[in-house]
């Protein structure tokens, strides 16, 4: 049923301000629209609303990835502006932080400043896991296209 409708993600924040210096300064996210209740980023296509709430629940979890082609170059341009990936007891994980998985694939973890789990995933094989992919973006705000 909703198979042909778009995705909306979203994130959490108790700091409008500071989320969106971190998604548009730092991941380098193209902010679409702000308001006293969130900032809407475009994803590559994919709206992220960042809403502001009172207070963040931190789930411990990955509540946002991306598919990165390169996760190294992506880790080192991450790190330049200043975010750590997180290590976790119990992986192994290279010196950037990565954790490689049996069947090859390649996944780090970093946290925005309200402590929500983001992740960048490598997958193996050379080959892209990007279902239904639509060419360009296309990111809709009130009846406009973008």
């Amino acid at each position: 049923m909703l198979g042909t409708s778009d995705v909306i993600a979203f994130a959490s924040t108790t700091d409008l301000a500071s989320a969106r210096s971190f998604y548009e300064g730092t991941l380098g996210l193209p902010l679409v629209e702000e308001n006293d209740y969130a900032c809407v980023f475009d994803a590559h296509g994919t709206m992220l609303r960042v809403t502001a709430v009172a207070e963040v629940a931190r789930p411990g979890y990955t509540v946002l990835g991306w598919q990165v082609a390169d996760i190294a170059a992506m880790i080192s341009g991450l790190e330049s502006r200043g975010v750590t990936c997180a290590r976790y007891d119990g992986m192994e994980q290279d010196a950037q932080g990565v954790w490689t998985t049996p069947n090859g694939d390649r996944i780090a973890w970093f946290s925005d400043p309200d402590g929500n789990v983001l992740s960048l995933t490598e997958f193996g094989g050379g080959g892209e896991r990007r279902p239904g992919r639509r060419a360009g973006p296309q990111l809709r705000l009130g009846g406009c296209c973008l």
